[in-house]
This record gives C-alpha cells, sequence and structure tokens, in this order.
C-alpha cells in the first residue's frame, strides 16, 4: 500500500507546445542570469576601481591655481580696441572673455590669470 507505482514517477514526454515553453523559459532564465552576472561584475569592478584608483582630492589640488599668501594677483587683460564683452566665464585660473569686434566679428578670448597673458584668440565663424 505505501508502494508508489513505477508508473506514476517516471516522467512522460510533454506535448510539443509545452517543450516549446519549456525552451523558451530555460532561454529566458539564461540570458537573465547571464545580464545579472554581467552587472554584478560591472559593480565589483567599479568598486575596485574606486578603491584602488587616484583620489579626486589630490588631482583637486594640483590642477587648481597657487594663490600666494602674501598678496594677491595682479594681472591686467587688455582687450583689443572696440571689444564689447557679452559673456566672461571664469575656471581653473582661466578667463574667458566672448563678446564682438568693432566691426561684428564674434571673438573669444581666452587670459590665463597665473601667467598674465592670453592663450587663446578664437575668431567664431557662423554660417
Amino acid at each position: 500500500m505505501t508502494q508508489i507505482e513505477q508508473a506514476e514517477q517516471d516522467d512522460q514526454p510533454l506535448d510539443p507546445a509545452m517543450e516549446k515553453v519549456r525552451r523558451k523559459m530555460i532561454r529566458l532564465q539564461i540570458v537573465s542570469g547571464s545580464v545579472m552576472f554581467i552587472s554584478l561584475m560591472a559593480v565589483f569592478g567599479a568598486v575596485v576601481y574606486k578603491a584602488v584608483g587616484p583620489s579626486k582630492t589630490a588631482t583637486a589640488t594640483n590642477t587648481s591655481p597657487t594663490v600666494p599668501s602674501d598678496a594677491p594677483v595682479a594681472a591686467t587683460a587688455s582687450l583689443p580696441q572696440g571689444f564689447t564683452i557679452e559673456n566672461v566665464s571664469f575656471a581653473s585660473g582661466d578667463m574667458l572673455f566672448y563678446g564682438r569686434l568693432a566691426n561684428g566679428t564674434r571673438k573669444a578670448l581666452v587670459f590665463n590669470v597665473q601667467a598674465g597673458r592670453f592663450v587663446a584668440d578664437i575668431t567664431i565663424d557662423a554660417r
């Protein structure tokens, strides 16, 4: 009585429709597992890079201009005659003067404060 019949334990072959669904599910499981594995490796890679890579504080101190402790930096930027300033921007010790010359030509002039001179003179040609 307690013995289970052998016929109930044997797996019966699935009909073709169910076999097709089973294969699709296995394929979906493999693809999903692969995506999760790749994502997990990307996260571990980012953590290792962040732990081993260069620190932002070391690079920030190297790129910032040095300010003398006894006096501020004194520099004069001599803009071209008739230059009208439309916008000014400052980043990493460089000042960008954007404007127009007297004849209407648009220019961008980059002035380095530490060097005390213009490092770029860009004429903007809008066609």
